[in-house]
Formats: structure tokens, C-alpha cells, sequence
């Protein structure tokens, strides 16, 4: 499990011989070899103490144990370190065995919403909406697949040559993708997209100015007059976090299908049964699709159904689902534009083999989808909704839409882009289904400003 190194170089120990006390200087930090070395001599105590019974169930009797070999191992190797290269030196031992190493600080961060190890000596972060460099390295890349493996190892998956890629959920919700030679050709690439632990609410998205509060009050009324909704934009755009601010106003009564790719939706209400694709075995058997949880969960008494990402054939299942009473169903998908999703959706529907004609395709489309909201990420690193359009129905054989809302940009101002999203002033086709459901919303949500 751990690799044998060699003793603790002796210069190291006469460097930290020479130095004062652990609370008055001491020696000077620990080479990356030596604090290596330190680790493995940790590990090895820990397994052998524990008689290879590490309580890793019990995170705070670990750590303590890890504390007392580590003061043990210090006085017997005659280390005097500083109090801050020792509490370091703790800290980095306590987070390469019972957490991710280098990339714990970076886990714990509650800004930083994406982390990119592209390498053992290449990491980037990704903080309110802008990449940038780290300081954070490996030791090299044997270190970085051995973190890997740790992170995917609890949740039944593996990284090898068999299997060189991996798409997974962490337990507390993060999404994980690693990939290895001979498909990268940069080394172990490993990619970690977090959420947050509470997810958002409109009045967040109103706060932080992704949307307009007038929006809000609009999103609220479709989803509660089940308007079937599709949310499309660029990846990072905030899609599947809009889709869970919306999931938050279907009501507590109905039955909820949530499907999707890996587990990331927030949903809150009670009733609510969550499905996952299962990725094939080593021996490439045994995987369940999208399309297939999609088909077997129209058997399950759905009220509702969200996908959580159209990206093939399911979207035929999708669109047959919100044409044949499950109404007020949600999707995303990736696009650059409302019209560009219309589109996308097209290609993932023939993808289904059902050698449909185009204008059937189009005809089902239009007759499923009630409503398209486009989100962009902006170049200061903000996430706003920048349309807002209607799916009127089919002339001929094009799709008719309607801009409900559009983005206005003005200026980028300081770094910071500044602009509003606006109503054109035009009322949707579907305004009658809401007044059915006894919403009638204020003239203001649509007067033109």
C-alpha cells in the first residue's frame, strides 16, 4: 500500500538538530523529499498500531492518532521544527492519508467552485466564475494517481489502462471526472466541479443579479402552471442551478422522477425519487442509459419528470413525455443559443434510430416545449439569464419563436459587464394556461423598459 523510501537524510537531521526549540524558530521547513518520507513513516505506523485497522469511520480519533505517531516520530528522528512548519507539516500528513492531499485546501475553499489538475505540476481553480493558476503541486505523477484512486475507489469505480476514464459523484455531491494515458497525453488529468452545500434560491439569483426579480415571479408562475421548460447555455453557465431554483416551486403534492447523467440536482420536496445512469462493467456490460431510466420512468407514476441533461436519444423519450400528461417536465441542454437548442434537440431525437421524418421531429418539438431559457456566462466570470424566448408552434417547417425577455448589455465597467435583462413587452401564447391555474400575473412583469 505505501512505498518504502529510504531513512530521513541525515543533513535534514542536523539542520534541525542545530535549530532552538518547536515554539522559537527551529529548523527550516522540511524538503518535499523528507516530508515525503515522514508520510510513508506515519502510514507505517498507523497500520502497524492499529494491526492494520485504521478507524477511518472515526475522523476525529484518526486524526489524533496521526498527531501522536507524527510527535513520536519527530522526537525519535530528532526534528525540531517551528510551530508553523509543524503545524504544516501535520496538516499536509492528516490530508494525504485520511483526505485528497495537495487538493484538500482547495475541496475546502467555499469559493472555489471548479478544480482543473491538468498534471501533477498543472492545477487551476475556477473562483466566481474566472480560471486561474494554483501554486499546488505533486509530487509527481505516481502521487496524483494514487489521489485519484482514493477519490474513486470508495465509490466502486477504478482508473487504469482497462478503464481510462471516469465520470462519478463524490458522497458529498461533487462531480468527478478523471481521465488517464493513453488518452490524455498531459498525464492524469482530473477535473472536480463543486455545488454548494444549500442549494440556491430565486432570491439568491436575484441578489447576485443573474436574473431580475420580475423573472422570478415568471419562472415561479410557469413551473407552477406546468410549463414544459428547457434551460440551455454553455457549460459552467449555471443550468443545473437554475434548474434546481425552479424545481423548488413545484408543488409539495406531486410525484418528482429527477433522471440523470451523475447525481447533481437539489431537490427538496418530499416526494421525489432520484435515478442515475449506471456506467458499463469492466467487462462493458451491465450499463443502463439515460433513455432507458427515462422509458421506465414513465411507469413509475410520474407527475413529473426532470432530466437533468438531454444528450441523445432520450430527448425523443423526453419530448413524448412532456407531449402525453406529464406536463411541467424540465430538461438542460448545451447550446449556444434558444434556436441552437431547438436544433441540438433535433440531432439528439434522430439519434434515437427511430428514422423519423425532419418535419415530424420539428412537429413534436413544438407541439412538447413551452419555453427556452438561455443562460450565458460573462466575460467578468458572472452567470445571467440572457433570454427568455417562447415556443410558439410550427409554420411550414420552421419553428416559431418569441423573446419574452432579452439581455441588454451596456458596458463593461471596472471588469464588470454591465447590463440588464428586459422585457420586449410581448406576453406568451400560454398566458391563458396560467390564468387557468388561477395566476394572473401583474402587467408589469412584461411592460417593455
Amino acid at each position: 500500500m505505501f512505498t518504502n523510501r529510504p531513512a530521513i537524510k541525515k543533513e535534514n537531521q542536523n539542520q534541525a538538530s542545530n535549530g532552538t526549540t518547536s515554539n522559537e524558530g527551529g529548523a527550516g521547513p522540511v524538503s518535499n523529499e523528507n516530508e515525503a518520507i515522514l508520510r510513508d513513516l506515519v502510514q507505517k505506523r498507523l497500520l502497524a498500531d492499529t494491526n492494520g485497522e485504521v478507524p477511518i469511520d472515526d475522523p476525529v480519533k484518526l486524526k489524533q492518532l496521526i498527531e501522536k505517531i507524527f510527535n513520536e516520530i519527530l522526537v525519535e528522528k530528532n526534528l525540531l521544527l517551528n510551530r508553523e512548519e509543524r503545524v504544516r507539516l501535520l496538516e499536509s500528513i492528516i490530508s494525504e492519508i485520511t483526505g485528497y492531499g495537495p487538493l484538500e485546501p482547495l475541496l475546502n475553499d467555499p469559493e472555489i467552485t471548479e478544480i482543473m489538475v491538468n498534471g501533477a505540476n498543472d492545477v487551476y481553480i475556477e473562483r466566481f466564475g474566472l480560471i486561474e493558476s494554483t501554486l499546488v503541486k505533486f509530487e509527481d505523477e505516481a502521487h496524483l494517481r494514487r489521489i485519484i484512486d482514493r477519490i474513486v475507489a470508495p465509490i466502486g469505480r477504478r482508473v487504469d489502462e482497462a478503464s481510462p476514464m471516469v465520470d462519478a459523484r463524490l458522497p458529498n455531491g461533487f462531480r468527478v471526472n478523471a481521465t488517464i494515458p493513453p488518452l490524455s497525453l498531459n498525464g492524469a488529468v482530473l477535473t472536480i466541479r463543486k455545488f454548494a452545500v444549500k442549494a440556491f434560491t430565486a432570491e439568491d439569483l436575484v441578489n447576485n443579479q443573474s436574473m431580475p426579480p420580475a423573472l422570478a415571479t415568471f419562472l415561479k408562475a410557469c413551473v407552477e402552471a406546468r410549463i414544459n421548460t428547457v434551460i440551455s447555455g454553455g457549460t459552467g453557465t449555471g443550468k443545473t442551478t437554475l434548474l434546481n431554483v425552479m424545481s423548488a416551486f413545484i408543488p409539495s403534492n406531486e410525484r418528482i422522477i429527477s433522471i440523470e447523467d451523475t447525481a447533481e440536482l437539489q431537490i427538496n420536496q418530499k416526494h421525489v425519487i432520484r435515478l442515475e445512469k449506471r456506467p458499463p462493467n469492466i467487462e462493458g456490460r451491465g450499463e443502463i442509459t439515460i433513455r432507458q431510466l427515462v422509458i421506465n420512468a414513465l411507469r413509475m407514476r410520474p407527475d413529473r419528470i426532470i432530466v437533468g441533461e438531454c444528450r441523445g436519444g432520450e430527448a425523443l423519450d423526453m419530448l413524448q413525455a412532456m407531449n402525453t400528461g406529464h406536463d411541467g417536465s424540465m430538461t438542460t441542454v448545451h447550446s449556444n443559443s434558444p434556436r441552437d437548442a431547438l436544433r441540438r434537440i433535433e440531432v439528439m431525437v434522430l439519434m434515437a434510430g427511430m428514422d423519423l421524418p425532419l418535419k415530424a421531429v420539428r412537429e413534436q418539438i413544438a407541439s412538447s416545449i413551452d419555453l427556452i431559457i438561455h443562460l450565458e456566462r460573462m466575460k467578468d466570470g458572472s452567470r445571467k439569464v440572457v433570454q427568455v424566448t417562447e415556443v410558439q408552434g410550427l409554420e411550414g417547417d420552421t419553428i416559431v419563436l418569441q423573446d419574452i425577455f432579452i439581455y441588454s448589455y451596456t458596458a463593461l465597467r471596472d471588469g464588470r459587464v454591465i447590463g440588464s435583462l428586459k422585457a420586449t413587452g410581448l406576453r406568451p401564447k400560454f398566458i391563458s394556461k396560467l390564468k387557468a391555474y388561477g395566476i394572473d400575473l401583474p402587467d408589469s412583469v412584461f411592460a417593455k423598459s
